[in-house]
């Protein structure tokens, strides 16, 4: 049973700390899958452990594949199934990850049977209807069971016949992510033409790096078209995923904003996440961050800038950057992010109402925020149920006494230990 609320008591003084953070979500989920579809046992190294990435290896195994974890080592051995699932017949759950939930939708298309995939009551709200259609003109037959447009999807699988399809993304990359992880498997080559803007653009570039890596090439145009050769296979392998940043970012953002200084090992520019931009932005506002080949260090000014930034591409960060706004010498404004609207939460109307609460002068608009320089109180914060709500503002009560967090075990879903790593600030 998780604590009802977690009081974050204010820092005595700037941390001076190097942080490990787990590995990364969304590449975890994703070479699980390739894992599964590869021919041959792969050994995923660094694996992250959370509820998200246990819905994904739980749907594997109900699908027939042979998966060994080992938590303590942060390992995953996969028995690949060669892009066919054993299991004819399965009853999915995914809670509310967005990633097991898409990608396999799309995977399931691949098998031959009928099988049933659904969630948590805010994933029956998360919208799903754009995969589903695309799906069709490649061989597929998904349908939304309620007619809703959002999960349970009931898909009727023979496999794929590939071809050509449209796609609107505007409201999740992860739809063409999981259309592009499939296509090697359908029987002709598949080609992938958005009808619509692409929002978080370096999920799909993240996507397109780990199968080029497990041995499966993606021709572009740019943002507008993907074409996958059919006859492609995912190589078995011995794979290491790297640190979330994700993750790691919320302990940049302390750094930040204490004045003090904190590393997080194994993230440099090169990494495949493009939550790493959060760090650049840092600077932007007045941190000092040094880019080390083995670990991004971020070193708090003393102060904070105020910026206006366009967070479309790495959106997660979005209610870390609003918790830092009032704190900042001049006014933050958040734009091009309307689709936070659909994920854990409304995380745009759960930001404002939150730092409304702790005494923030902030603006919602349709697609972002605006936030003034504030002087805050402690209050007690809610955190609809969203990870991200609860670790960004967990920050503020560094700074600000009373500060408590209610649900704090919502983080289980990508950082299960985030507030005892918050705590490796004050030693």
């Amino acid at each position: 049973m998780t604590a009802a609320a977690i009081a974050i008591a204010p820092l005595a003084e700037p941390p001076d700390a190097v942080i490990a953070v787990p590995g990364s979500k969304s590449i975890s989920n994703r070479v699980a899958l390739l894992a599964a579809l590869a021919d041959g046992r792969s050994v995923l190294d660094g694996v992250l452990f959370s509820d998200d990435t246990r819905h994904m290896v739980t749907a594997l195994r109900a699908l027939g594949v042979s998966v060994e974890s080992d938590e303590a080592a942060a390992r995953l051995v996969i028995d690949g199934c060669g892009g066919r699932w054993p299991q004819r017949e399965a009853a999915l759950f995914v809670g509310n990850a967005g990633t097991a939930m898409r990608f396999l939708v799309a995977a399931l298309c691949l098998g031959d049977g009928v099988y049933r995939i659904d969630g948590a009551p805010r994933m029956r709200q998360r919208p799903i209807q754009e995969l589903v259609d695309a799906l069709v003109p490649l061989g597929g037959d998904a349908v939304c069971e309620r007619g809703s447009g959002a999960p349970p999807v009931v898909v009727r699988a023979h496999g794929l016949a590939g071809g050509r399809t449209t796609l609107d993304a505007a409201r999740s990359s992860q739809f063409l992510s999981a259309l592009l992880q499939v296509a090697p498997y359908a029987a002709r080559d598949v080609e992938i033409a958005l009808t619509g803007a692409l929002v978080a653009a370096p999920y799909v570039d993240m996507t397109i790096a780990v199968m080029q890596h497990w041995g499966v090439a993606v021709a572009r145009d740019g943002a507008r078209a993907f074409r996958v050769r059919a006859g492609q296979r995912y190589r078995a392998q011995r794979y290491a995923v790297e640190p979330d940043a994700s993750s790691a970012h919320y302990f940049w953002a302390a750094a930040a904003l204490s004045g003090g200084r904190v590393r997080t090992p194994g993230l440099s520019r090169r990494a495949l996440q493009g939550d790493v931009q959060f760090a650049a932005l840092l600077e932007r506002m007045g941190a000092t961050v040094t880019w080390r080949a083995d670990g991004i260090e971020v070193r708090g000014s003393g102060r904070l800038d105020g910026v206006t930034v366009d967070l479309n591409g790495f959106s997660d960060t979005a209610p870390t950057l609003a918790a830092l706004a009032p704190f900042a010498s001049g006014p933050v404004r958040i734009d091009n992010v309307a689709h936070l609207r659909l994920q854990e939460s409304d995380r745009l109307a759960a930001v404002a109402t939150e730092l409304g609460r702790l005494g923030a002068r902030v603006e919602e608009r349709p697609d972002g925020l605006s936030i003034w320089p504030s002087a805050l109180h402690g209050a007690a914060v809610e955190t609809y149920d969203d990870h991200r709500i609860a670790m960004a503002f967990a920050l503020v009560g560094l700074r600000v006494p009373g500060v408590t967090i209610k649900d704090p075990g919502c983080v289980a879903k990508t950082f299960p230990d985030y507030f005892a790593r918050l705590e490796q600030l004050r030693r």
